[in-house]
């Protein structure tokens, strides 16, 4: 299948603009009807590497710890298809990181190509789980994603 020609409303990233790495398999469900991962899937594994990362090296608890970090904007570009049956990599920066907000850039990869299939935005915004207001991103969750703060010029 030929890359996609699109609208750059993000810019191509490298895998050298991403601080963690998760691979992700695709499954045979993931292709829709024209032979590629369906866009829709490919914010699952947006959603993927952000938890994924929260949880190993956060200590995020996503049954009962008293903050949760709720998705209130997500985006993408898509440059070139995925498709099963391939591995992605998803890459993960942290580009703004508030008091209580954080705006991560995702890139999926296909192996071996260093520019990124997709790019994505994805942003958090930290409440407290009853009163599902705002609070200070927890401790550990920020010790977790300092080392991943690029500059996003």
């Amino acid at each position: 299948m030929p890359d996609l020609q699109v609208a750059r409303t993000t810019p191509v990233r490298s895998r050298a603009h991403y601080r963690h790495f998760l691979a992700i398999p695709t499954r045979w469900m993931d292709n829709d009807a024209y032979g590629h991962v369906n866009n829709v899937t490919c914010y699952s594994y947006f959603d993927t590497v952000v938890n994924e990362h929260l949880i190993r090296a956060g200590g995020l608890d996503i049954v009962s710890g008293p903050a949760i970090g709720l998705v209130v904007e997500t985006g993408c570009t898509f440059r070139k298809p995925l498709s099963f049956p391939e591995i992605v990599d998803a890459g993960l920066a942290v580009a703004r990181l508030g008091t209580s907000s954080v705006v991560y850039a995702i890139g999926l990869f296909r192996a071996q190509d260093d520019e990124s299939a997709a790019t994505g935005r994805f942003v958090h915004v930290w409440v407290d789980r009853a009163t599902q207001r705002p609070v200070a991103l927890p401790a550990r969750i920020r010790a977790a994603l300092e080392p991943l703060r690029v500059d996003e010029a």
